[in-house]
């Protein structure tokens, strides 16, 4: 019997780690991957994920008014979808993040699956907005076996988050406070201007989040920043 209870436990311990491997926002069991920059400096980092769709314009409006930088983890579908709205974001001095060509759960996927669908969002990035991503943001933030490589191949440091919105579910002023109690020195806070792969998407709690968000933030003092500038300020 204690044979058996050691066998469970040490099954639920190899589950957990897995389960932690795979999603945990300070893994980098899978490749490189961030989950915050320095603590040592009053400034944070604005991401968006699953765009560029018919909502990311109204946001770039907002990000222009208080001309504060983003990032912008794009999906190469929707790159190729709407092409003029990705290269606005890349035009108006945001940073492009590739966030997949079809915004697969990458879990059970080969490296092989990985390479071509990776490749093909950074194809899609580079082609119709100039920019060639150095960020990777893996879609629902699952990441698995054989990833790294892929990664480094393709010139791609991996990105997660310090505070996720819950943004396609939330209402706008639940995401504000669920940032504004977890937000601090470093911080990488994920918002969604699009909803995976969806065509005209309701991205309203978003924008709406962002409209309240921006200037609270800069109120408290914090710089915005893109990734690679709050990761390497010297740059």
């Amino acid at each position: 019997m204690k044979t058996l209870a050691t066998i469970g436990l040490a099954a639920a311990g190899a589950a957990g780690f897995l389960a932690w491997a795979v999603r945990g926002r300070s893994s980098a069991v899978f490749g490189p991957s961030v989950w915050r920059g320095p603590r040592d400096r009053r400034a944070l980092a604005l991401t968006f994920d699953d765009g560029p769709s018919e909502g990311t314009p109204a946001i770039l409006e907002v990000l222009s008014r208080y001309s504060i930088p983003a990032t912008f983890f794009q999906v190469g579908a929707n790159v190729d979808r709407l092409p003029e709205i990705a290269r606005a974001v890349h035009d108006a001095g945001h940073e492009i993040g590739n966030h997949s060509y079809s915004h697969p759960l990458l879990c059970f996927r080969s490296p092989g699956f990985m390479a071509d669908d990776l490749g093909r969002a950074q194809e899609a990035i580079r082609r119709h907005t100039g920019a060639l991503p150095v960020w990777f943001r893996a879609p629902f933030g699952v990441r698995w076996f054989g990833l790294g490589p892929v990664q480094r191949s393709l010139g791609m440091g991996g990105v997660m988050w310090t505070v996720i919105g819950y943004d396609w579910s939330l209402g706008a002023e639940e995401v504000v406070e669920r940032i504004l109690r977890r937000v601090s020195n470093g911080a990488i806070l994920c918002l969604h201007d699009g909803r995976e792969l969806r065509a005209r998407p309701d991205t309203g709690a978003t924008l709406e989040a962002v409209r309240r968000l921006v200037p609270k933030l800069l109120d408290q003092g914090y710089r915005f920043e893109t990734i690679s500038r709050l990761l390497c300020p010297t740059n």
